[in-house]
């Protein structure tokens, strides 16, 4: 004998933002790269610029990235995608041009592009994913992994007598004139999550008003290369890189508070 249920009509509150690609991704479980994905998916489709949107993907574990928005998109080589962005948006003003990068690939190999790009005022948007560490290749030490973090190429540690010390890309980008808007939020709790999304929103209206350079740096997790389950991973990010990563504004100028 068969039941019906009936079910009564029900509003939508939380579904696929159009923007972001109906797709399998290859990321690892509990890894934050899926939640940032999202995050900028939704900010495109309230701000209505999914259409105009062009995404430059980095190297690294983002490296598909291009497959998992729908919006023109292009792959960048590694470090690259600041310089590519900044043809791009000077071919086509018009069109929101934003890049997602890992901190192997802008802090490291890229450090060059975005710095230039940044003391140029170039109108673009970078996503920067900071999480300590080289994921795709396997868990090396990054130019932002912690003093005393042990990766597979510093077992015993980061050892800042040899290695330095890791680069805050935030507070460096913004002492540079060409910034607008530098800030770093952290994808590790719901209230945080929300702060993130809030900021690229910001970022985005910065850019179209033409105001200069945006970056929202996001501190992020990578279980499989910390070696840690999920919720390790999360509670590491709020242990361990928050106090040497404070969250905050690093760079607003005036005409950008306008749009906050």
């Amino acid at each position: 004998m068969s039941t019906t249920v009936c079910v009564p009509n029900m509003e939508v509150v939380y579904e696929r933002p159009i923007a972001l690609a109906d797709v399998h991704t290859h990321y690892c479980p509990g890894c934050t790269h899926g939640t940032a994905h999202r995050l900028l998916a939704e900010a495109l489709d309230e701000l209505h610029m999914q259409d105009r949107a062009i995404l430059v993907a980095s190297v690294g574990c983002s490296v598909f990235s291009y497959k998992y928005f729908n919006v023109d998109s292009c792959e960048a080589a590694h470090g690259r995608a600041p310089a590519m962005a900044t043809g791009i948006k000077r071919v086509n003003p018009d069109n929101i041009v934003v890049t997602y990068q890992g901190d192997g690939d802008l802090a490291s190999i890229g450090i060059a592009e975005a710095i230039h790009a940044a003391t140029r005022g170039d109108n673009i948007t970078i996503v920067f994913i900071n999480n300590a560490i080289y994921g795709m290749t396997g868990g090396q030490m990054a130019p932002t992994s912690l003093p005393g973090q042990r990766t597979n190429s510093s077992p015993l540690g980061r050892d800042v007598r040899s290695a330095g010390y890791p680069m805050r890309v935030s507070e460096l980008l913004s002492q540079l004139d060409g910034t607008a808007y530098i800030v770093r939020r952290s994808l590790h709790d719901a209230k945080n999550v929300r702060k993130a999304k809030k900021a690229l929103l910001t970022a985005l209206k910065v850019q179209e008003a033409g105001l200069g350079f945006s970056m929202v740096e996001m501190l992020s997790s990578c279980p499989t290369n910390w070696g840690m389950n999920p919720q390790e991973a999360l509670q590491w990010v709020e242990d361990s890189m928050l106090p040497y990563y404070p969250i905050g504004d690093y760079k607003v100028i005036d005409a950008v508070r306008e749009l906050m």
